[in-house]
């Protein structure tokens, strides 16, 4: 009799099932390498969906039936779209190295003894490119040695798997490894929502709430609405799965999925693969839903067949009712995109909703003034590095070296593992991809987050790349304000880089060989999942030991990388008087203005180090400058952190001021905890991106919304803020804003929040941590 029981390894891709089907050899080596870790079962998910739907009587999507199905209460939860917050027991936690630094130092001051989910760290962030992949990975080695070490010896102490550097790209090893419909993964890093691609709910979070996910407590969030998009054709040629987001990014733009799930389904859903579905979910983060997902189908039970995991298939199978969308349900918006008549598309530059068709970008990119030479084109990344995208690009790369042609741009390659890397030196393609004159990177972020020490053009000097990653914010690739970033698929990457040129249209322009004849690209073609299996490479994985007593974890007082964290001050119980504005800022406000990451990543783990790259990339209203601001208290300008810092050192709390959709992009904490480590007290805006904002509040800052957004226009960089009503501090009560004019006039304004019971008493302990070791 078969048992609908899935266990999951605490570390690799070894898993263990109490199923009655027999496991494969390769499978049995690694269950003998590997031990189980804690298990999740199809029945008590089905059993939860019930409670619920009977409750809420009517269908479900498929969105709902995953989250509602790990309800810590499903028959007590109060349960409404957009309202209400719901409690949670997710299944797995995975970190990258980046954000795994102050994750683990935060469980460290928890108390804790060991993890109570299985938990992985996923070292792929801190690896720069600069000459190759085997190059770049050693020195990696040698300048992160402290760092390693460190996140190394803590997941062995603490019970978390440990992929090493090399391994690949966080959110390719959980597709690989973890990630399997109807599961619930949370993740450290945006791009988490990757996993929808195999029908699970994968959410990007911030380290505290990793944190609480670990410690065994419910985790905490607001009970998402449903956007459904309505898949209709066959894509074909040109088009590919990229193309599905680019277009639906166009369509909300950034903030368009704001506290929705973005649920796909319809008849077209067949026709993507299971990698380009987790192509489609992981870009979802740039229109920033929670997450996105596919509903389970032939292709997702395929994939888990090839990657070692048919047992968990063949139970997905029985509870395959479980995984895909009701007949009848109902969504809170719904889009229709017939994939027949989808044609290639690139965004940007400078945010990845501005979409433009390929054909027409040229003719775009002259009247805007942007440079039409292609100077890099970089394929890869962990929206695009499968099997299939690599398979599609080696494609047209031999075409072109059929006919003696080579890229006219630099080309860069970046396997999304170690297993994708390893798989396309066996079959064949990276060669072709070298010859055709591409360099491969190692199996890490490289370029995609600014770890890329890029020689080819001065700091402000006007450039065109082109990516097949997700994100192009100002400077994120290179740090250079004045390249032009624009994200398409793998397949048109090869072809810009091929003609050197955006205006190229690649389903009718033709490129000359060196022989003065002129051709044509065919469509790209590429297998979805190679013929013999995946070979795994090199084995990067560390398991942690079952007896951990005898590890140490140690963090030198002296390191400028590392350092233990002291617990935030708590609230004074007071209303918050005479506030300076720190900065008001203009305009577009990410987490990369806010924490800027590239060299700034190796202070990921020292609070106060990375503290000195404040609001550093953010514009100054008041005179249109990065990282110039008037300190209130001497006259004179400097920079943000250190006008913070002397304000700090001064007793004076202040507060950010900032537009729409603040702290867009990555789900980067040190962005709420730097300005809390350097006496902010509230970030006061028109709107917030939700990771951010979860993240303020769980470091003890007050993110507040202008109730009218034309306030905003009110506050002026000299003004002293009071926030009164703190005391009656409550849900749905807003609070007051009184601003205090150089002039001696004032102004009363009112502030919404989204703070519910549990989260008033974070911003009262001084942090959600300190809260959690009150309740201990």
């Amino acid at each position: 009799i078969m048992k609908f029981y899935v266990l999951l390894a605490l570390g690799t891709g070894a898993r263990r099932f109490h199923v009655s089907t027999a496991f494969s050899a390769k499978a049995k080596v690694a269950m003998s390498r590997f031990e189980p870790g804690s298990s999740i079962n199809y029945e008590k998910m089905h059993e939860n969906i019930n409670i619920v739907r009977r409750r809420l009587n009517r269908p479900l999507t498929l969105s709902e039936k995953i989250v509602y199905g790990h309800l810590d209460d499903p028959a007590g939860q109060e349960i409404d779209r957009g309202r209400t917050y719901l409690r949670l027991r997710p299944d797995r936690v995975a970190m990258q190295d980046a954000t795994a630094q102050m994750a683990m130092l935060q469980f460290i001051s928890s108390g804790l003894p060991k993890v109570a989910v299985p938990s992985t760290i996923h070292c792929d962030h801190l690896i720069e490119a600069q000459i190759g992949g085997a190059q770049d990975l050693q020195r990696a080695k040698e300048v992160n040695q402290e760092v390693y070490n460190f996140l190394a010896t803590a997941a062995a102490k603490y019970g978390v798997g440990f992929w090493k550097p090399g391994s690949g790209i966080i959110h390719q090893i959980i597709l690989e490894n973890y990630a399997y419909p109807g599961v619930m993964l949370i993740g450290t890093d945006s791009h988490t929502p990757n996993g929808g691609g195999l029908g699970a709910i994968c959410i990007g979070v911030g380290g505290a709430d990793a944190v609480d996910v670990m410690a065994g407590i419910p985790w905490e969030l607001k009970c998402p609405k449903v956007i459904g998009v309505r898949l209709t054709g066959t894509l074909s040629g040109w088009t590919s799965p990229k193309d599905v987001i680019l277009k639906v990014a166009g369509i909300l733009t950034v903030k368009g999925g704001t506290g929705a799930i973005v649920e796909y389904h319809g008849p077209g859903v067949d026709s993507i693969s299971c990698t380009g579905m987790a192509t489609i979910c992981n870009m979802g983060a740039e229109i920033g839903a929670t997450t996105s997902v596919f509903p389970y189908n032939h292709r997702m039970k395929t994939y888990l067949e090839k990657t070692g995991r048919g047992e968990i298939s063949s139970v997905a199978d029985q509870f395959k009712d479980d995984l895909v969308p009701d007949e009848g349900c109902e969504y809170d918006q719904v889009i229709e995109i017939n994939l027949s008549e989808l044609k290639p598309h690139i965004n940007g530059p400078f945010t990845p909703d501005l979409a433009h068709p390929v054909s027409e970008i040229g003719a775009i990119a002259k009247k805007s003034g942007w440079p039409l030479e292609v100077k890099v084109g970089l394929i890869g990344s962990c929206t695009n590095s499968s099997y299939e995208d690599m398979g599609r690009a080696a494609s047209l790369a031999k075409q072109a070296l059929d006919k003696g042609l080579k890229c006219k741009a630099q080309f860069t390659v970046t396997p999304g593992s170690e297993q994708i890397r390893a798989t396309i030196e066996r079959d064949g393609y990276a060669k072709i991809l070298s010859d055709v004159g591409g360099i491969v990177l190692a199996n890490a972020c490289g370029p995609c987050i600014g770890q890329w020490d890029r020689k080819d053009v001065k700091k402000g000097e006007k450039n065109t790349i082109v990516t097949s990653f997700n994100r192009n914010f100002t400077a994120r690739n290179d740090a250079n304000p004045a390249t032009h970033a624009f994200v398409t698929s793998p397949e048109i990457v090869t072809a810009l880089a091929l003609a050197g040129t955006l205006n190229f249209n690649p389903e009718t322009d033709y490129l000359t060989a060196p022989n003065g004849e002129k051709f044509k690209l065919e469509p790209p073609s590429g297998d979805e999942l190679p013929s013999r299996d995946f070979d795994p490479g090199q084995d990067t994985y560390q398991h942690p030991p079952a007896e951990s007593s005898s590890v140490n974890v140690d963090v030198n007082p002296s390191s400028n990388r590392l350092q233990l964290l002291e617990p935030f001050d708590k609230w004074h119980g007071k209303d918050l008087e005479d506030m300076r504005v720190l900065i008001k800022v203009k305009g577009k406000c990410t987490t990369d203005h806010i924490s800027a990451a590239g060299p700034w990543l190796k202070f990921r783990g020292h609070l106060d180090n990375i503290s000195n790259n404040l609001l550093i990339g953010a514009v100054n209203i008041e005179n249109d400058a990065v990282n110039k601001v008037k300190n209130q208290l001497t006259g004179e300008y400097g920079g943000v952190p250190d006008v913070a810092r002397h304000y700090k050192a001064n007793g004076v709390n202040w507060v950010v001021v900032g537009d729409e959709n603040y702290g867009e992009g990555s789900s980067r904490e040190h962005a709420a905890l730097e300005p809390r480590h350097l006496g902010g007290r509230a970030i006061i805006v028109k709107s917030f991106a939700r990771i951010h904002e979860t993240n303020l509040k769980k470091q003890g800052l007050l993110p507040l919304t202008f109730a009218d957004p034309q306030d905003y226009d009110k506050i002026r960089p000299d003004d002293k803020i009071s926030i009164t009503g703190l005391k009656s501090f409550a849900p749905g009560k807003t609070l007051t804003a009184v601003i205090k004019h150089s002039d001696g006039s004032q102004q009363s304004i009112s502030l919404n929040h989204t703070f519910n019971d549990t989260q008033i008493e974070w911003f009262k302990a001084g942090s959600a941590l300190n809260r959690m070791k009150e309740l201990q």
